[in-house]
């Protein structure tokens, strides 16, 4: 949906993370297996938001310029949904706080307009009208790289291991260097014995496929925070493998989501960690601008050593322990075991996670935005001159953040964010700027999916009429560094960049949205943090790769043959950010 303000335009809709905050109540129904037993598949085979299923339609059967009926009719499919005449790309009370909730009560759904049609550009709706729904699938399944291309990805010398995943439909130059799921789960990473996969939305088939022939019967456990009817969905979908698993996330605090998104793959050769943005279905390995932090090869030690060695200088090892102990399961005890048995001395990045629950004390600073801060009072370097560096938000989905700044953005949130060396004095809220990058319905319609790129950048109409003053924050999505202007962005990135945006203090790449779901907020005065959602990321700060100097340069390409890549970070998308209603 489009609303226009003071700052400029900016999308509303609802998707795979809309219910970061919702009650499973809103997960899909069981019916769905129905329907596709009678032969009705307009929607995706897996359980996701309203939103997926109503964008997965529209490309489906996209609306055609030249059909009369535009004008005159619903269709048939849509005529039901009248909850909100006029709006176009609809919403739902995604990122709602709960009492938001209480009071909007039932979701709102998706309602084709008139006005939808993007008149100046038909072929974002209609292009794929031509295609079958198998040519489509073919079209998703994209083939790894060639073989050699894999090889001298994982060789030539990227010392930060980021990457962003290919994207169809633009120069292949831009894709050099990306990796697609078929390229992660390739023999060239390892002779896989056994992974585990956790995600959000997920469908199994489709994920199954992505893995090579070879590999396709090996143990697989999917970590999930499905319940009820999307939980009997979900296994239902992986009843025609017998080597598939699975493990529950609880989820014990109301609106939470299993939101973290992880590859863990065993191979006969050791062991390797991904931690990624994308869910695990088709759409979203696709044309959506996503990252990927792919660990090394990490070998066994040696039969006998003590669990604690094999740890690296960034207690990368015992953190990713301790998040798979916070899920409390039996089933990832093996996993446990596994990782302890593994050499992971050679990882340069911190984890940064979310688990639900309610910290106090020293438990405050194990997750969500307090551990951020920790994280940055401890070991990035102190910033001369720091209320002039600004902060950078980048995500797909925004929740309830309050009536104003103090609220939680511009006081603890920040706060977190400005964190720099142990030093360092609070300052006052608000002092640094602020950037936050969120698609307006421009970035959408002019995207190479269209306007179903909506149904991915979730943004409850009733949370953004109670925080207009946010918008003033908004900056465009622009990405034409990395070739991705056209790709709408499901990564989700923060930094703390100097005034001129040629050297970053830090960065980090995570699931988590801008939301008190996933980052938490403090309650009873400081003293405790709530977090509801399972999160997962990873920070990338100059002191783990030896630059003395505190900060990384930001190059100005993606591709970096011509630059020193040990301190030249590929920040996927173009700084200074862009704000809204300028030219």
């Amino acid at each position: 949906m489009l609303q226009e303000g003071a700052h400029g335009k900016w999308t509303v809709s609802s998707s795979d993370e809309s219910t970061e905050e919702n009650s499973d109540s809103e997960k899909p129904s069981t019916s769905s297996l129905l329907d596709t037993a009678r032969g009705r598949t307009s929607g995706p085979q897996y359980p996701c938001s309203e939103a997926r299923k109503a964008a997965h339609k529209r490309k489906a059967s996209p609306l055609k310029l030249s059909d009369k009926r535009i004008s005159t009719e619903i269709p048939p499919a849509e005529k039901q949904r009248t909850s909100q005449e006029g709006l176009g790309w609809c919403v739902s009370s995604s990122d709602e706080e709960p009492e938001d909730e209480e009071k909007h009560g039932h979701k709102e759904t998706l309602k084709e307009e008139e006005s939808d049609v993007p008149k100046e550009h038909p072929l974002n709706l209609c292009k794929d009208v031509e295609l079958s729904e198998n040519q489509k699938a073919e079209e998703y399944d994209e083939a790894p790289s060639e073989a050699q291309d894999t090889w001298d990805l994982l060789n030539r010398g990227n010392p930060f291991r980021f990457f962003l995943t290919k994207v169809t439909g633009i120069e292949q130059r831009y894709n050099s260097g990306a990796l697609h799921i078929k390229d992660i789960l390739s023999p060239l990473f390892g002779t896989l014995i056994s992974s585990a996969q956790f995600n959000y939305c997920i469908d199994v088939a489709w994920l199954v496929r992505q893995y090579p022939q070879e590999f396709r019967k090996k143990p697989l456990l999917i970590v999930h925070g499905e319940k009820r009817e999307s939980k009997a969905e979900l296994l239902a979908q992986a009843r025609p493998y017998e080597n598939i698993s699975f493990c529950q996330a609880k989820l014990d605090i109301a609106f939470g989501t299993h939101h973290t998104k992880m590859m863990l793959l065993l191979y006969e050769e050791g062991l390797r960690v991904v931690i990624h943005t994308s869910n695990l279905i088709a759409e979203d390995w696709h044309q959506k601008t996503q990252g990927i932090w792919l660990s090394p090869l990490y070998p066994r030690l040696p039969q006998g050593t003590d669990g604690s060695a094999g740890e690296s200088e960034t207690n990368f090892k015992s953190d990713l322990i301790s998040y798979l102990m916070a899920y409390n399961s039996p089933t990832l005890q093996e996993w446990i075991d596994l990782i302890q048995e593994h050499d992971l001395s050679e990882t340069r990045v911190y984890l940064l996670g979310s688990t639900p629950g309610r910290y106090q004390g020293s438990d405050k600073e194990k997750w969500g935005h307090l551990r951020l801060r920790k994280l940055l009072k401890e070991h990035a370097s102190s910033i001369p001159a720091q209320e002039s560096w600004p902060v950078v938000g980048q995500f797909s989905s925004i929740g309830s953040v309050g009536a104003d700044g103090s609220k939680w953005l511009c006081s603890e949130f920040q706060e977190s964010l400005v964190a720099a060396g142990s030093n360092v004095t609070t300052l006052l809220k608000c002092d640094v700027p602020i950037h936050l990058v969120y698609p307006t319905v421009n970035n959408v319609r002019q995207s190479l999916e269209g306007y179903p790129a909506g149904g991915s950048l979730p943004y409850s109409i009733q949370t953004a009429q109670k925080q207009l003053w946010l918008h003033s924050y908004f900056n465009k999505w622009s990405a034409e560094i990395s070739g991705r202007s056209h790709a709408m962005p499901h990564i989700k990135t923060y930094m703390r960049p100097s005034p001129d945006f040629q050297k970053i203090a830090w960065f980090l790449v995570t699931s988590a949205n801008l939301s008190k779901a996933a980052w938490g907020a403090l309650e009873k005065n400081g003293t405790q943090l709530m977090i509801r959602s399972y999160e997962l990321g990873v920070l990338f700060l100059p002191s783990a790769f030896g630059l003395g100097k505190g900060y990384f340069r930001v190059r100005g390409k993606m591709l970096s043959e011509n630059n020193d890549s040990a301190t030249y970070f590929p920040v996927p998308y173009d700084l200074p950010p862009e704000q809204y209603g300028s030219k």
